[in-house]
């Protein structure tokens, strides 16, 4: 990538797609949720029934002035939903109820800080709201996409869920930190909407979703180069890998004298690649027109003025605050943005655990069972009281660390919280002296060489005999209690 931007200069443009969380959908009363049997969360209106009639959901409307108040836009005094026709084989009605021009809110701008602490600011061309579309399941074929299928199932419990669409203006000026902006800004985007609480932001869910777009033109120039729009990137490390990708794919095709093609393209995480889509021209005709269903959207001062006093704390201030109150190093705090738990440890905190033991528990044991799973830690089931039960339970000697990580399994799976699986499946450290006792006495007999070294001032040695006794109580022993018997036994 080095190499290309020593010839050209890199021009971005995002549009994230972010659900909000509404109990219902955007146009009609069936319930928003994630997760629910297919086509279960319908109504005839989602399914493009004659003769029914959209509603306007307010939550929605409040959540997206809420969002666009927080990209410090403008709110329009007045818009409207217009119809983008389109061929939308999962939304039944065959058209897409959006917004054009204007859109709720416009003209904003979020800055974006990177790993280093530089304050990055992305402008923002409009913030928008539209329904989401169904989704389609490709069956048959050995890579579960349309082109090897034999049948596509469409589900409809998506068609109609609330999305805000945030679209930013061209973004110069990054360049070889420019994959890294993309993963920064995408996580702005969604620590934003979290804060907020317009969306469960749940990438792995599709609850946010990325295109992402890019150019490059030669250094010196002012002309746009031809751009590619790479489609729903639903994970911040992989928009800065299909942006990185883009950049080294486009500077080998001008290097080799071809012409980039304005096109969609599909970010492939097996081959950490992205691939050819669909064309797509600067301006589809989707042939917008004013929804005759649906009046418009008035605002006033009063109602923008309620909404931006609910406002939260900004997340670039939020998280400069929160690392010099935890002391954090610049990439501990970093790695805890990054993977996404930032919520979880404050939580964790204020719900009475050090920072340290917060850190400690949701980037190690929790984080990795989540990777394990594939899911994300919010999502793995542990609570930030069952991180601070868990340590008063290891402060109160009732377990041993290498038992929490086994409780923080059980708790994943299902089994309740810490005191309870602790009970349940008689984990607590044994300490009776007696059954100590006896497997010292039996690791000691196993092991005179050991004994000996021991006798002999070799003190380190005593892990040895301390490693028999764990593995003999299954790692359930007090291993301060076990060093002092067989001090006391050796004399």
């Amino acid at each position: 990538m080095k190499q290309a931007l020593q010839t050209y200069e890199v021009v971005l443009g995002f549009e994230v797609h972010v659900e909000l969380n509404t109990q219902t959908k955007m146009f009609s009363t069936a319930t928003n949720a994630f997760g629910d049997q297919p086509n279960t969360n319908i109504t005839a209106g989602d399914l493009g029934l004659p003769g029914t009639l959209p509603t306007i959901n307010a939550a929605g409307i409040d959540y997206g002035i809420k969002l666009g108040l927080a990209l410090n836009c403008t709110i329009a005094p007045e818009s409207r939903f217009t119809r983008k026709q389109y061929f939308y084989p999962d939304l039944g009605k065959n058209y897409q109820t959006s917004q054009e021009e204007p859109a709720i809110a416009y003209d904003g701008w979020v800055d974006v800080e990177l790993d280093d602490g530089e304050i990055f600011r992305v402008e923002i061309e409009r913030a928008h709201i539209e329904e989401d579309a169904g989704k389609l399941t490709h069956i048959g074929g050995a890579t579960g996409r349309i082109h090897d299928s034999s049948s596509s199932l469409v589900d409809y419990n998506r068609a109609g869920v609330p999305l805000v669409e945030i679209v930013s203006k061209p973004i110069t000026g990054a360049g070889e930190r420019a994959p890294e902006l993309a993963r920064a800004y995408l996580a702005t985007i969604r620590d934003i909407v979290k804060t907020l609480g317009v969306s469960d932001a749940r990438m792995e869910r599709g609850n946010i979703r990325c295109d992402a777009n890019v150019s490059l033109m030669p250094i010196g120039a002012t002309q746009f180069g031809t751009r590619t729009e790479t489609k729903n990137v639903n994970s911040t490390r992989a928009v800065a890998a299909a942006v990185e990708s883009e950049i080294i794919r486009q500077a080998k095709v001008l290097k080799d004298g071809g012409s980039i093609v304005q096109e969609t393209r599909h970010w492939d995480e097996e081959t950490r690649s992205t691939r050819s889509g669909r064309p797509k021209s600067d301006a589809d005709d989707y042939r917008y027109f004013p929804d005759p269903d649906l009046g418009p959207i008035v605002t006033d001062e009063a109602w923008i003025a309620r909404l931006r006093a609910d406002l939260p704390e900004n997340p670039v201030q939020r998280r400069r605050r929160l690392r010099e109150e935890w002391q954090f190093s610049d990439t501990e705090f970093r790695d805890v943005v990054a993977a996404g738990v930032l919520d979880e440890i404050e939580q964790t905190i204020t719900a009475g655990a050090t920072p340290e033991a917060a850190r400690k528990w949701w980037m190690g044991e929790i984080a990795r069972i989540a990777n394990e799973r594939g899911v994300s830690p919010e999502a793995l089931g542990v609570t930030p009281a069952d991180v601070v039960e868990i340590e008063k339970l290891i402060a109160a000697k009732t377990i041993n660390d290498k038992i929490a990580r086994q409780v923080v399994g059980h708790i994943a799976d299902g089994e309740g919280h810490p005191a309870e699986i602790v009970a349940a499946r008689s984990l607590a450290v044994v300490s009776d002296d007696g059954a100590l006792t006896a497997a010292v006495e039996e690791a000691m007999s196993a092991n005179p060489d050991v004994v000996d070294r021991i006798k002999g001032g070799h003190m380190q040695a005593v892990g040895a005999l301390i490693g028999p006794v764990m593995k003999a109580t299954k790692g359930q022993a007090d291993a301060g209690r076990v060093r002092e018997i067989i001090l006391e036994k050796i004399g």
